[in-house]
């Protein structure tokens, strides 16, 4: 039997990454329970390209 589950899979994209124009992009997918956390999730991940730690907001 299938599991019913409220959890969702969400792609985090780095907001420093973005704004500065530079190529490429950083993302991790991670997954997130819908129904205790309804918000949109903001987390500090690794970025390999700026080498550094930044935060990486959930986006679609």
């Amino acid at each position: 039997m299938a599991k019913k589950g409220n959890r969702v899979q969400v792609i985090m994209e780095c907001t420093e990454h973005k704004n500065s124009g530079m190529p490429g992009t950083s993302r991790y997918i991670t997954t997130k329970n819908k129904k205790t956390t309804t918000e949109r999730l903001e987390l500090k991940k690794y970025n390999p390209i700026l080498k550094k730690v930044t935060v990486h907001k959930e986006i679609k």
